[in-house]
């Protein structure tokens, strides 16, 4: 990953291959052209105080996700000045809020891919927009090229290299706060970056046999107690649903337990991701065009895992346990039918409507094992439904609980790192449409609110009296437009802020 240090060096004497500026729009009380963030006054000095108007010539506005690049002036010693978009311009006695700062860190990471140091000089007004600063850089600057012809050691043919070192200007290297920030910031962005090489692992490569080998391994370098059982402990156990849904694979499936303590704390909080390597859709065959990207059907193992692995590296003084629901979902003479009734883990009976249903029954399995710990609270993440892409887009994912409280306090901390959630309902009228005449409950109901029934599904298997909380990352998991802002095509690392930020909030003593 890149490099990032703090300083408070002079803008205008620091050796570097390019300057990054932040420019804002005008604002509805101040309209106008673009105007020049706080950090860039050596910069702007260095152009005679005309740099804004330099930069309106060259068409720049200060739009989010704008670049501009431009020679450096005699009075800089770094050769290019990049100009990024902040957005529009704060109110009076408003700083610059932490994703705007963010988005912008991580569209000049990526625009300088190839460029061996950077210095940033964007607005800084504490320890927390370092932070913000920090882990934009580290994101943006992410690529997958485990699997191109790297060329030269430089330079692979297919790309350039990821930026290599970033200051952080403005950045105070001695203060306890700005070191802090760039410790989490390093933790997270190293974590969730973890996160999205293994979304990017084509599924020949990443069964579910591999995806727990790359746990054990993180588990055993961080000091957390991971337990992996694998076709013969899962028979053993009763896990009918990752059974079931693994039947059809030569890859057999298997459920990973990564449990992160700390001797100070206060609360469990148990994470359970959907870890199906491969999505075929089983005998309920996906159609043509919908098969290409289902590697990324692991997104919510990978977020859990990042997540656990994060407060690890934190210290975070919370106990975490992470349950990796992993399976490949194929079709074979061995798979499990439409019509055939599964018993799980709870004891519960499912009849198998559908094959290509299959995320909710891996998760239901490790839902009721998180629940015989007797958690805090359980929040589970998966790339459950095309329902709530339809419903929230590709950016936003839903949040469903069983507290309302609860479901609030997981929006606030996606809110409070940068991701965009909405908190959706589980209207009890659509359980009836899960009723079986076989079993005690089917794996579909309702076509209509159909990421909702999902929901509805999965709080069967939540032990009683536990709050939980379920995310829907189906739309923001995988990026299959071109990159924005710190997003890269490809996986996205969705859902691990969120849960890390959750994490500390119960660290903190927030979360009743």
């Amino acid at each position: 990953m890149t490099a990032l240090t703090l300083s408070t060096a002079a803008v205008a004497g620091l050796r570097a291959d390019a300057i990054v500026i932040g420019v804002a729009k005008g604002s509805a009380s101040k309209p106008g052209g673009p105007v020049v963030a706080p950090g860039a006054e050596a910069v702007d000095q260095a152009y005679d105080g005309n740099l804004a108007g330099v930069l309106e010539t060259l068409g720049a506005s200060g739009a989010e996700g704008e670049v501009t690049k431009l020679p450096a002036p005699a009075g800089l010693k770094a050769p290019l000045v990049v100009a990024v978009g902040l957005g529009a311009r704060p109110e009076e006695d408003s700083g610059y809020d932490a994703e705007a700062l963010r988005k912008a860190a991580g569209v000049a990471a990526r625009a300088l891919a190839g460029t061996r140091k950077a210095a940033f000089a964007l607005p800084l007004a504490d320890a927390a927009d370092a932070g913000a600063v920090a882990e934009g850089v580290l994101l943006g600057a992410y690529s997958f090229d485990a699997y191109k012809d790297k060329g030269d050691a430089k330079n692979g043919k297919n790309g350039k290299a990821p930026l290599a070192e970033a200051v952080l200007l403005g950045g105070k290297s001695r203060d306890k706060a700005f070191k802090a920030a760039l410790e989490r910031a390093v933790a997270v962005s190293e974590e969730l970056n973890r996160a999205r090489d293994l979304i990017n692992t084509p599924p020949n490569d990443l069964n579910p046999e591999a995806f727990a080998a790359v746990a054990q391994a993180a588990a055993k370098e961080h000091g957390i107690k991971v337990q992996v059982l694998d076709e013969k402990a899962l028979a053993k156990g009763g896990y009918g649903g990752i059974l079931g849904v693994g039947a059809g694979s030569a890859s057999g499936p298997r459920l990973v337990k990564l449990s992160y303590t700390s001797s100070k704390a206060k609360k469990h909080l148990a994470l359970v991701g959907k870890g199906i390597t491969y999505d075929s859709g089983g005998i309920s065959l996906k159609p043509a065009g919908h098969n290409e990207t289902m590697k990324c059907d692991m997104s919510g193992a990978a977020a859990v895992f990042a997540a656990v692995v994060a407060a690890a590296r934190l210290g975070l003084e919370v106990n975490v346990t992470g349950w990796l629901a992993l399976a490949e979902n194929m079709p074979s003479g061995s798979a499990t039918r439409p019509g055939d009734v599964l018993r799980m883990y709870s004891g519960k009976t499912v009849e198998v409507l559908n094959t290509d249903a299959e995320g909710r029954l891996v998760l239901a399995d490790a839902l009721w094992a998180a629940s015989q710990e007797k958690p805090d609270a359980i929040v589970d993440v998966a790339t459950l439904t095309g329902a709530m892409m339809l419903a929230l887009g590709s950016r936003t994912f839903g949040i469903m609980a069983n507290d309302d409280d609860f479901r609030a306090a997981v929006h606030e901390a996606a809110e409070e790192a940068g991701e965009p959630a909405w908190p959706m309902p589980l209207p009890e009228h659509l359980r009836k449409g899960m009723e079986s005449a076989t079993a005690d409950i089917a794996n579909m109901g309702e076509r209509m609110g159909g990421g909702l029934v999902a929901g509805l599904f999965l709080r069967e298997f939540v032990g009683e009296g536990i709050t939980w909380a379920h995310l829907d990352i189906a739309g923001p998991a995988f990026n299959e437009g071109g990159p924005f802002g710190y997003t890269p095509k490809g996986g996205t690392g969705s859902a691990v802020r969120t849960l890390v930020r959750l994490a500390e909030r119960a660290a903190a003593g927030e979360l009743s």
